[in-house]
């Protein structure tokens, strides 16, 4: 099985975004429909990519902002975890928590998701691993053939998601990295919702909030 993986940056809290593609049927999984739909949709076509499902990795605004132009647009199933649903319909009031103004709202969930959960599309098959903490129903997706995560805000390079806004939880957040993701292998490559790529392993080594933790 071949895969290729485009990441674009997008919105004014600088997202990222992923579409995981099938290279034989090119078709292709976006996870994190972020501020900019044009863009995403630009970026798919140039690669000669069919979006054919959508996953969010939270229900935070820069994470959702273009699901329901995406969906409205290409009529595709949209996968976001079952505790985000309130969240996710408060998206207009956190435009103006940000002072964003009131935003549309999001798209409307077709899938809900739990842990474990397996997300197929031909050959691509994603595991959900529940990791709240930074938010509540916060999922990271673990491409397990290729030891790809996609950590959403749970983990980055150096760092952790924030957890001093509504439904953060500093102790559950790192609860979710040590019991979730630190258990993958150190070769495994962390492609977070923001800034870039880093490995299991480095993080496990150096970073500072997981090695200072002391539950």
């Amino acid at each position: 099985m071949s895969i290729k993986i485009k990441s674009l940056t997008l919105g004014p809290f600088a997202t990222n975004a992923y579409l995981v593609a099938d290279t034989q049927t090119r078709n292709a999984i976006l996870i994190d429909p972020v501020d900019d739909a044009p863009a995403i949709l630009g970026a798919a076509e140039d690669e000669g990519w069919a979006i054919k499902l959508m996953l969010a990795t939270h229900a935070h605004l820069d994470h959702v902002l273009a699901s329901a132009a995406i969906q409205q647009q290409l009529q595709i199933p949209f996968c976001i975890h079952k505790d985000c649903e309130t969240l996710l319909a408060e998206i207009p009031l956190q435009g103006i928590y940000f002072g964003l103004g009131q935003l549309p709202e999001a798209a409307k969930p077709d899938r809900l998701l739990a842990d474990n959960d397996v997300i197929t599309l031909d050959s691509l098959r994603l595991q959900s691993l529940f990791t709240p903490g930074h938010a509540p129903g916060h999922l990271s997706f673990y491409l397990a053939e290729h030891k790809i995560l996609f950590s959403g805000d749970t983990l980055f390079a150096g760092s952790i998601g924030r957890t001093d806004l509504p439904g953060g939880d500093h102790n559950l957040l790192m609860n979710s990295i040590f019991e979730r993701l630190m258990s993958l292998d150190d070769e495994a490559q962390v492609l977070p919702g923001h800034m870039g790529a880093t490995t299991i392993g480095r993080e496990r080594r150096t970073n500072p909030f997981i090695l200072s933790y002391n539950p």
